[in-house]
């Protein structure tokens, strides 16, 4: 029998959740998938040591404001290293805006833009890029703006089926709802232990999964931030997971039989009306897990943002 990362491979689409192109030319991943938190721990690699030079080179030409260079030299990097790694997957890159952006739609639409003209400069088209946002009311609305301009979006830092209902109607291409991180808070905040059957986090991505079938929608669930295999292994048969190299690596290690558990609806119902501003904000009031744990995400991203861009500011 194969192992349970290619028996997971023949009904879910596998991305890596890494910016270490080693791991990625070891598993070989449909796609891939960066944050500010993993920029930062790639650009500690020494082989990315030509990367930082390349980014910081080209912001020296591009401004003679120290902190405007900080900030186009991150963002060249982020390009330069999803360059790099679309060298060895087949599918797309996804690369995040600025955290610090959440809340800020027009921002986040200039940056999105920036990004994407840096990946066509370098010779990689937009249909090969999702852009990353928090799925923050102003992100889930930016997103729906540059979709109607051919420019892909991934919503991540989603925990709340508000946030999933609201991605959905925006069209945004595709979710990244955070698995492991619903099942921290929860242990945290009840002191319960969890099975893989009854992880919130698996739970809430299985009630988005068979809602968007449920009603037709086209946006992509890609389940994330995983703790143990067993979320994964319960999550079987979603659109996609993005799952990172020690996780991938006991997956195909295991040689056990999986077993597909998410499955699509053939019975489709029509859309019921759409989200409205109002009741987004209320329902996220209302769920403190998906309030905490966005904004604590927000806030680590951020702090992540910062920490890269003190090592390229001290290499300008």
């Amino acid at each position: 029998m194969s192992n349970k990362l290619s028996q997971l491979k023949e009904f879910t689409t596998i991305v890596a959740d890494t910016g270490d192109i080693t791991a990625i030319k070891d598993f070989l991943p449909q796609d891939a998938t960066t944050n500010p938190s993993l920029m930062l721990k790639a650009a500690q690699i020494p082989e990315y040591a030509p990367f930082l030079d390349q980014a910081v080179a080209w912001a020296k030409t591009q401004s003679n404001d120290k902190d405007q260079q900080v900030l186009d030299a991150g963002d060249k990097l982020a390009v330069i290293v999803g360059t790099e790694i679309l060298k060895y997957v087949p599918g797309r890159i996804s690369t995040e805006v600025d955290a610090r952006l959440s809340f800020d739609k027009e921002a986040t639409l200039a940056k999105a833009r920036k990004l994407i003209a840096l990946y066509e400069e370098a010779g990689v088209s937009r249909d090969r890029v999702l852009i990353k946002a928090a799925s923050t009311w102003e992100g889930i609305k930016a997103a729906e703006e540059l979709e109607k301009e051919g420019i892909n979006c991934n919503l991540t830092l989603l925990f709340s089926f508000a946030q999933a209902q609201a991605c959905a109607e925006a069209g945004v291409y595709l979710i990244s709802p955070f698995v492991g991180r619903i099942l921290d808070w929860y242990k945290k905040s009840t002191g319960q232990e969890y099975t893989a059957e009854t992880d919130p986090g698996v739970v809430s991505v299985t009630e988005i999964y068979n809602y968007y079938k449920q009603h037709g929608y086209q946006t992509v669930v890609m389940g994330a931030s995983f703790r143990n295999i067993g979320e994964i292994e319960q999550l079987a048969g979603c659109d996609r997971l993005t799952i990172s190299p020690n996780l991938l690596e006991e997956l195909k290690k295991d040689e056990g039989k999986l077993e597909r558990k998410l499955v699509p609806t053939t019975d489709v119902k029509a859309a019921p009306a759409a989200i409205t501003e109002a009741a987004f904000r209320w329902a996220m009031n209302e769920d403190a897990m998906a309030t905490e744990k966005l904004s604590e995400g927000i806030r680590n991203f951020a702090a992540d943002q910062r920490k890269l861009e003190i090592t390229l500011a001290s290499m300008l």
